[in-house]
Order: structure tokens, then C-alpha cells, then sequence
């Protein structure tokens, strides 16, 4: 029998696709990497008997980077980034994912991939195809063997007629992402290390662990700091109002001046002398017209992400992360598209008898019965349907902010083939001793679908009180009002989005991505009703590109490159010259950027205090012996203005003094990271840590807890005790900072060994447990607390097998600080 292997993009997704393909009877097995479970079942495909393997990946399989070599800062020239090698390597080591593929699609005969269905999901098709290919069994033949899935909506209808129009996965779109991602790593990292190195070596008040920038993520900014310079150079300029209020019935009515404002007060008193003289306001005309507020189109990615932040208080990224939930859960179909237009034989009955068991079945049922609309013509973009429910939700099934996107996705859906709103509008116009006044109020005839979404309904509050033609009414007051023109507000999430869309700065799916990187990145501040107001470093970044060279934050270079990606995606530009066109255009942008740099530094030294003027005085300097400055803003570092030097620390804790010890390789005095009192510790030398003294020491950034040398009594080398428990690479140390609240900590994950209390003195043995291979630990007991029988206080053991001390010890997550910029590996690396 055949095999057919099958991968989808998340675990979730390829379980539920298995149980609609499989009518639910398959086998179900956990894959070695732990977190793809590999689903099996036999059906028929291409007309034979085979037996299906569904398994998934984890987003991309495989990620692009330099060669090692070429991710040093300090001695990689960033020009040289534009032209450096790259390589694939595994986005996620720990997942092993490339083996795992290999391994459970070894002598599959057929390759199905069911990823999601963009351009993204297009590219991790081929990620996947170079894993498997090579392990399959080759036809004899030209037939075809490896196929794409095409589906919007995790349903049995859509999911079983995928599977029965399978077509080639797309080349073209793959190259287009494959593009994308070479030049946002090249040109982000090259500005990146040269603006973070500049600036960072020479102001100590950033509070930016990297002065990044991307190719995107920059003119998502300027948008930001151009509103809020429009802000600041506005000029309030006064101005003056008429205001009347009539009687009618004994109810006071305000009535709106023809002439709206006058900008000179004399000639505005000149319009209330007027005014004031007369007794009453007599009504020139009535007249009522029928309107309608349209129903909304078709939702898309961009909407949802607009509503989601204006409505619902949610960040866009936080918004789709929710919504891509829904989708592998099958509550709502896929919600990524451009398109707001339904398709032809899109069924609406059935889409909406699905909702009669929602909490708004009533209005659906009403739909039902009396006939539904043909929704307003939107835009078909070629990508995906627009988003819709695909199954019922009550609110107790899903958690709140997931109900809450669930609840406007299928209100949104119901709305667009409702009735539209009808209401009558009437406007009263009335003459004052020859200056004219109206008034304008609106009365609902018919609700259509503002009974649902509520929020756009016309409010009784917006009717006004029947005039008559002709009819005189008492003047209840008149006086002038001043007022001030008022300058815009900062921009909300929404209009940001709005802007990004306008002006083709990422797609719908990593919009939401540089808008959440501009606010890690300390560049703007999420405010009240979610405005985004930028903060001194981002503003200061922008105003100095203003300054050498505007496109570098203006939208319109993005704007050109995505033009021309979209060539590559439909297959009318090769993907080699696209990106060396804008490589070149870049690498001379950058050119000219380093020479002159100069004109942004001089806004920086106006708001920002130099290295030497920073911090407070904490350690000393192994080379001068003068004190070093610590500077806590983020990057936290070390700076000895005498030396001239600065040396990087670990960020996201509190670093003190270590009782003026010192390192026996260059004299520095050994300082303490803590990530908190419940958290683990660990001594380092600021030149070490900077500058590791051995080959064999397993990262750059290394405390005395991964430190080799021999006799150092803080060294990994005389105070590791085992290997980690809980991941792969890491060793328990003895913290010997923590006394007398003794613990080990693993030298790389968040692991911490708690050593109980009544322990007055513990250190590490040259000798090994003959059972595990870890150290043994020498543990002196507190006299009246000793396990040890007789008052014997001193025992040597093994902490997870000796019988005395096993019972003794436990183990923890350590309780850390969560770093703000939520820095990952891409970016310390200084991706845009």
C-alpha cells in the first residue's frame, strides 16, 4: 500500500484536518520532537488504496541568517552585510523540525501539504518539499507526486473539496517571500548594528536595548512622529459663534449658525447685535427626506484589525493571534485576506442557520424567514474569501477577548446581508432679523442591521422636536461663543493601519507585526483610546533620517519594493533582479547614510546625555582602577569614561557589587546579576562577559556560571554540579551568591534547585556520584536542624540520589523579569 504524507502548518490545524478527512477513525501517535503528533488512516487517493500520515510543522521549518562568522558585531564591517553569504538554517533548533519531516516522510510515494494558504504558507510549501523529496519514492514516470491544498474555512465541505482539487504548489509566490525575507535581513542589520554601535557607544539614556531599523517598521514610525510634529507646530488660532437657543413646546432647541465661525470678534459681535435685538425665530422651511446608512461590506484582515483596536481595546497583533485561534479551531474561516467580496455560490443559508444557535438566533431567524439580502458589491483581491463564522459559539464555549472577536466576526457577517438602516432626516432652517439658522435630527424608520450592531444605531437623542413652516419661536439665548481651532490627536492603532494599507507598507499579515515592533522597540507609547505617541528616541530617529536621507523613513521606497515583489509573486520578475535592484539601491542609501551620520548625532546630543555623564559610580575597572559607571537604562552597561570602554551586561534584572572580589584573568572586580529575590543568580566579570577568555565556552555572553577556567572558585569548571533536568544544553551550578540560601541554577534555562534551610554550608566535591555522574555536594547542616542521626552535622552525598539529601532539595521555575522589547533571537541579531 501507498503512503500519501500530509503537513499542515500547526499541530491544531493538522488534528482537525485529520478527523474531517479520516470521518474521525484514525491513530493518533506523539512524533519524537514532542510537538507534532502524527495522525494515520487508510482511505483511496488517484484511485488506489493508501494509507495517510497527517503531521504539521510549526510555522517556518527553516529561517535565513549569515554565516557565523558575519554575526559578530564587533568585527563585521555592517557594509559588508549587503553582500555577505547567507544559509537556511532551523527556525527552531529545539524542535529538530527538518529531521523530523524527514524521518516520518521517508519512502512516502505522495507529499500533500495543507499550510496556510498565502504567501507565507506558500514559502514554508517549499521549506517543507526540500525536507521530504529526497526521502520519497520517485515515480517512474513524469505523473506528479507532491501537491497543494487550497482551502479557506476548517469545515468538512471546504476540507473535503480541497482535498478533491489539489493543484502544484506555487513557485513564484515562495520566491516573492524568499525576496522579502533576504532584504529585510540585510538592510535591517546592516543600519541596525551601525546606528545601535554609533549611538549606544556614546549616550547612556536610550532605554533601547537595540537602535533598530526595518525596511517597514521605520516609516510605520515616521507615520507616528509626522502627526505628532503636526502636533507641535500647530498654532491655535480663536475663533467666534453665534449660539441661539430656541422654545418649542418648553423644550430648549440649539440651533446651528449659517455662517459656522468668524475669525474676527468685531464682525462676530457685529452677527449678534443682530441677533439680539430680535424676539423670536421664525421657520423658513421643513423638509424630510428618506435615507439609509448602508450595511458594511465584507469583512478583510485590515478591518477586523481596525475594529479590534478602535472597539475592542485589543492590539491588531494580539487581535489576529486570537483569530488565527478561532480559525485552527474552525470557528471562523481563515482570516487573512484582502478581499471583500463573497463568491458567487457563496451559501448564505447555511452559513446563517449555523448562528441559530448563537445568542443572537433571534434576528437570524427573522432573516431567514423574510429573505436575505444580496450583499454590497466589494472587491475581489484573488486570495482568500472574506472572513466569516463557520460554526456556532456561545460565550461560556470560548474565553473572553476570543468571544469577544468571535461575536463581532459573526455580527459583522449577519450585517452585511441585512436590511440596510432607514431613517428619516429633517432639517428646520429658520431667519433671524436676516441671518439664517438650521437645525438637523434624524428618526429611525427601520433599525435593519443596526439591531445587531448596535453601536451604528440611530439614537433617539437624534430626533428633534416638529416645527412648523412659518411659525415664530421664542428666542430662549443668544451670545457669542469663543473657540479655538484644535490640532489633531495622535494616531490611533486604526488610522495607523489605515495608513499602512494606503500606502502599501507590509501585507495584511505582518502589518500588525511592525506596529507591535515600533511599540517593543521603546519608539512609541500606546496611549488612551490606543493612540500611539512616539517617544523621544523615536522621534529623534526619524527627524535625523529627515535629515540625511527622508526615504529611509518616508513609505514610498517599502512601497516600491512590494510593487515589485508582487512581480515575482505572478511570475513577471525574477526573483534575482528584484533583489539586486534593491540591494543595490540600499547598500547606497547606506553609504551615504555612514557618511553622514554627523547630521543625526547632533539631534541626539540635544536629547540624550553623553556615556561619561550617565549612571552612577559601582565597580572598579581592572585596567585603570578607576570606578566604572553603571548605566541602567536599557541596554544596562558598564562604562569606564577613563578607559574610554564599555561592556555589556545581562539585561532584565539587578546587578550589584560581589563583596569586591576579582577576577583572576584581568583584575575586574566581579559584579552579581539577579533576576529577583525568588529568581536565580550569577557572578560575572564585565571583561569576560564581554570578552570570553576560552573557545570552549559555550556563548558569548557568559557569566562565571560558563566559565572553564581551572582554579577560579566561581567557575563553571569547581562549581558545576549535573546536567539539566530540563533542557538540553544547560548545567546546574552551585549559586553560592544566594548563601546562605543555598540553590543551584542551570547556566541557561530558567531552572532552579532550592537547597532546604537547614543546610548552613554547601560545596561542591571533586568526586562524582558512581550512579548519576553528578558532583557530589559537601553540605555542613545548621546545628539543631541536621537530618544526620547523633549531632553529627557534616554529609557528603549525591543531591538526586543520596537518601539524605534527595529529600532536601526542590526544584522551580525561576520567577524572572519579563524584558519589555520582548527581544527574540531575530532581533538581538538585528533584524529590521
Amino acid at each position: 500500500m501507498k503512503t500519501a504524507f500530509m503537513v499542515a502548518e500547526k499541530p491544531q490545524l493538522a488534528q482537525s484536518l485529520a478527523k474531517i478527512l479520516s470521518g474521525g477513525n484514525l491513530h493518533s501517535r506523539k512524533g519524537f520532537n514532542g510537538a507534532c503528533s502524527i495522525h494515520e488512516y487508510n482511505g483511496t487517493f488517484q484511485g488506489e488504496p493508501v494509507k495517510f500520515k497527517m503531521t504539521s510543522v510549526c510555522g517556518h521549518v527553516m529561517g535565513l541568517d549569515f554565516l557565523p562568522k558575519y554575526n559578530s558585531w564587533d568585527k563585521v564591517d555592517p557594509s559588508e552585510l549587503f553582500g555577505a553569504p547567507t544559509a537556511k538554517k532551523e527556525a527552531n533548533p529545539n524542535l529538530k523540525m527538518p529531521h523530523f519531516l524527514t524521518t516520518e516522510g521517508r519512502g512516502s510515494d505522495y507529499l500533500i501539504l495543507w499550510l496556510d494558504c498565502d504567501k507565507e504558507g506558500e514559502n514554508i510549501c517549499f521549506e517543507v518539499i526540500d525536507c521530504v523529496e529526497p526521502v520519497m519514492n520517485r515515480p517512474r514516470g513524469r505523473e506528479q507526486f507532491i501537491f497543494r491544498a487550497k482551502f479557506s474555512a476548517i469545515t468538512d465541505t471546504d476540507i473535503r473539496g480541497a482535498m478533491n482539487k489539489l493543484v502544484e504548489p506555487n513557485l513564484n509566490e515562495s520566491l516573492a517571500v524568499d525576496a522579502r525575507q533576504e532584504l529585510d535581513l540585510r538592510i535591517g542589520c546592516a543600519f541596525t548594528r551601525y546606528q545601535t554601535k554609533y549611538f549606544q557607544g556614546k549616550y547612556g539614556d536610550l532605554d533601547s536595548t537595540l537602535i533598530s531599523y526595518g525596511p517597514c517598521q521605520t516609516p510605520t514610525l515616521g507615520f507616528c512622529v509626522e502627526r505628532h510634529d503636526r502636533i507641535q507646530t500647530f498654532k491655535p488660532e480663536a475663533y467666534w459663534v453665534v449660539h441661539v437657543e430656541v422654545l418649542n413646546g418648553g423644550q430648549s432647541v440649539t440651533l446651528d449658525w449659517g455662517r459656522q465661525r468668524i475669525f474676527d470678534k468685531d464682525v462676530a459681535q457685529l452677527f449678534l447685535n443682530l441677533v439680539k435685538g430680535q424676539k423670536e425665530a421664525v421657520v423658513t422651511s421643513v423638509s424630510s427626506e428618506e435615507k439609509k446608512k448602508q450595511r458594511p461590506i465584507a469583512l478583510n484582515t485590515v478591518e477586523l484589525m481596525r475594529v479590534a483596536s478602535a472597539s475592542l481595546g485589543m492590539s491588531p497583533h494580539h487581535a489576529m493571534q486570537i483569530a488565527e485561534r478561532l480559525y485552527t479551531q474552525g470557528y471562523i474561516s481563515y482570516p487573512r485576506t484582502e478581499t471583500t467580496s463573497y463568491s458567487q455560490n457563496f451559501d448564505f443559508s447555511n452559513a446563517l442557520r449555523q448562528q441559530l444557535g448563537c445568542p443572537w438566533s433571534s434576528i437570524v431567524r427573522d432573516l431567514l424567514s423574510e429573505g436575505i439580502n444580496k450583499p454590497r458589491k466589494g472587491s475581489d483581491e484573488g486570495d482568500h474569501p472574506p472572513i466569516t463564522p463557520m460554526r456556532p459559539a456561545r460565550e461560556g464555549e470560548l474565553t473572553g477577548e476570543a468571544w469577544r472577536i468571535y461575536e463581532y466576526i459573526a455580527k459583522h457577517f449577519i450585517a452585511t446581508i441585512s436590511d440596510d438602516c432607514r431613517y428619516l432626516q429633517t432639517t428646520v432652517k429658520f431667519i433671524i432679523n436676516g441671518e439664517h439658522f438650521s437645525i438637523t435630527g434624524k428618526k429611525l424608520i427601520s433599525p435593519g442591521f443596526t439591531s445587531l450592531m448596535t453601536w451604528q444605531a440611530i439614537t433617539q437623542e437624534e430626533s428633534v422636536p416638529d416645527f412648523t413652516k412659518g411659525q415664530a419661536y421664542p428666542i430662549d439665548e443668544a451670545r457669542l461663543i469663543e473657540k479655538q481651532t484644535c490640532p489633531p490627536d495622535y494616531l490611533t492603532e486604526a488610522e495607523l493601519i489605515t495608513l499602512m494599507e494606503k500606502h502599501g507598507i507590509g501585507t495584511d499579515a505582518s502589518i500588525p507585526v511592525h506596529i507591535e515592533n515600533i511599540c517593543q522597540r521603546n519608539y512609541v507609547k500606546v496611549g488612551g483610546g490606543r493612540r500611539l505617541v512616539p517617544t523621544r528616541l523615536g522621534i529623534v530617529l526619524v527627524h535625523g533620517y529627515h535629515k540625511i536621507d527622508p526615504d529611509l523613513s518616508l513609505p514610498t521606497m517599502r512601497a516600491a519594493v512590494e510593487e515589485q515583489l508582487n512581480l515575482i509573486a505572478v511570475g513577471k520578475a525574477q526573483h534575482s533582479s528584484v533583489l539586486q535592484h534593491a540591494l543595490d539601491i540600499f547598500k547606497r542609501k547606506f553609504d551615504y547614510f555612514v557618511e553622514h551620520i554627523r547630521s543625526m548625532d547632533e539631534l541626539f546630543e540635544v536629547s540624550f546625555s553623553p556615556l561619561a555623564e550617565s549612571g552612577k559610580p559601582l565597580t572598579r575597572c581592572g585596567k585603570c582602577r578607576r570606578y566604572m559607571k553603571y548605566i541602567a537604562a536599557k541596554p544596562s552597561r558598564l562604562h569606564c569614561a577613563h578607559c574610554e570602554e564599555t561592556f555589556s551586561l545581562p539585561q532584565n534584572g539587578v546587578i550589584k557589587l560581589y563583596k569586591e572580589l576579582k577576577c583572576p584573568l584581568d583584575n575586574f572586580e566581579l559584579i552579581v546579576w539577579s533576576s529577583g529575590p525568588k529568581g536565580k543568580n550569577f557572578p560575572l566579570c564585565p571583561y569576560c562577559y564581554s570578552h570570553p577568555p576560552f573557545s570552549d565556552m559555550r556563548s558569548k555572553l557568559a557569566g562565571c556560571n560558563e566559565c572553564t577556567h581551572p582554579s577560579c572558585q566561581h567557575s563553571l569548571t569547581n562549581l558545576g554540579v549535573a546536567q539539566c533536568f530540563e533542557c538540553e544544553y544547560g548545567i546546574l551550578v552551585l549559586d553560592k551568591t544566594a548563601s546562605p540560601k543555598w540553590k543551584l541554577a542551570c547556566n541557561r534555562c530558567n531552572i532552579v534547585v532550592d537547597v532546604n534551610d537547614k543546610a548552613q554550608k554547601v560545596s561542591v566535591a571533586k568526586e562524582t556520584c558512581k550512579t548519576c555522574g553528578a558532583s557530589i555536594l559537601n553540605v555542613d547542616f545548621k546545628k539543631g536542624k541536621s537530618p544526620l542521626e547523633g549531632e553529627e552535622t557534616a554529609h557528603s552525598g549525591c543531591i538526586f540520589c543520596d537518601p539524605v539529601l534527595s529529600p532536601l532539595v526542590s526544584s522551580k521555575h525561576a520567577v524572572t523579569v519579563t524584558s519589555r522589547s520582548g527581544a527574540g533571537e531575530g532581533w538581538a541579531k538585528g533584524k529590521g
